[in-house]
């Protein structure tokens, strides 16, 4: 670990969004940084920030006047390697194994990740994640907007969506199958010391088994390859203090309201070998009636938010159209 001068000295802090699923930040982008920092065996706070869930800055890094956000040079770890605040990648960047593991982890279980989250599942994953913390309306709105972005960021449509899954969850395979023989039984993936690549693998591991749902295809997947989930289990244990001092109290928390406690789910111990089905229970009259009604409540809400929306906009093309006409001499 290299810190350059001056910086590190007051301590550094990593920003994230809020913990749940029992694990520090439910956020698949900000666990493989807090991994990385844990793994560094570098002093760290934790923060939160729940004002801007969609943010792309989160997460984000502060010590002293030095910032690096995630939507900057490659993500935070990049920029702590290449500011020299922490390098564990210095002997493996020449090494073609270790870099096109990192870009298969980058690019194939990142798309994996992303398409459950917001796709193959119900959502109530994502939901709980990013917009729990918003009035119900607006998590709603900009859940089914970010649902859209997906859509357009993975090249899916109705006419190519069943084949881009199976390309998805291929992808995803092959690559859980790569890291299995790669890991073998070591602690580590390249020379048994850590590096970024274990970071990333470790992150999108623990948010699979702790977050996706126990119906999750990739789930599933995952859970064929036995030594990788022992290696989940393992850093789950010594890395992540889920319910200990090291989490800063709720009314440290960058919001207006205080972070949400990280509730019990699943533990290390207790990941099932199967996923579960879904359990399908016949709806009674009254229970088709109150969905029905539900559903016409939700459409209410979500006509009265866009309205509200364009509303707005009008009224600003309005401030426009009259800031634009100041200056004009309508005198004949």
């Amino acid at each position: 670990m290299e810190q350059m001068s001056g910086r590190g000295e007051e301590g550094l802090t990593l920003i994230v969004r809020k913990p749940c699923f029992n694990l520090p930040t439910g956020c698949p982008d900000c666990l493989p940084v807090y991994i990385y920092l844990k793994l560094a065996n570098l002093h760290f706070h934790l923060d939160f920030n729940l004002i801007y869930p969609e943010s792309d800055i989160i997460p984000y890094v502060e010590t002293g006047t030095y910032v690096a956000y995630n939507n900057e040079r490659g993500g935070v770890i990049e920029c702590l390697r290449q500011d020299g605040i922490l390098d564990l990648d210095t002997e493996f960047l020449s090494v073609p194994e270790w870099v096109s593991a990192k870009s298969m982890v980058s690019s194939w279980l990142a798309d994996a990740v992303m398409y459950e989250l917001w796709l193959g599942t119900d959502g109530g994953s994502a939901q709980r994640v990013y917009y729990s913390d918003l009035p119900w309306p607006i998590g709603k709105v900009l859940y089914f907007k970010k649902v859209h972005f997906v859509k357009l960021q993975l090249g899916i449509d109705k006419e190519n969506a069943e084949r881009r899954e199976e390309q998805i969850y291929r992808n995803a395979n092959l690559a859980y199958g790569a890291l299995s023989t790669r890991l073998g039984e070591q602690n580590f993936l390249f020379e048994n010391r850590p590096s970024s690549l274990d970071a990333l693998v470790l992150g999108h591991l623990l948010f699979t088994l702790q977050v996706l749902p126990e119906t999750s295809v990739l789930r599933s997947k995952l859970l064929e390859h036995s030594n990788l989930v022992r290696y989940a289990e393992k850093y789950m244990t010594e890395l992540i203090d889920v319910g200990t001092s090291s989490l800063p109290s709720s009314s440290s928390a960058r919001s207006s309201s205080g972070a949400s406690s990280s509730a019990p789910r699943r533990g290390p111990y207790n990941w099932s070998s199967k996923p579960k089905s879904k359990q399908k229970k016949e709806k009674t009259k009254e229970e088709k009636t109150f969905k029905r009604r539900g559903k016409y409540f939700v459409g209410a809400q979500v006509v009265a938010v866009l309205l509200f929306l364009t509303l707005m906009g009008r009224g600003d093309d309005a401030e426009v159209e009259l800031d634009d006409d100041e200056g004009y001499d309508y005198s004949e």
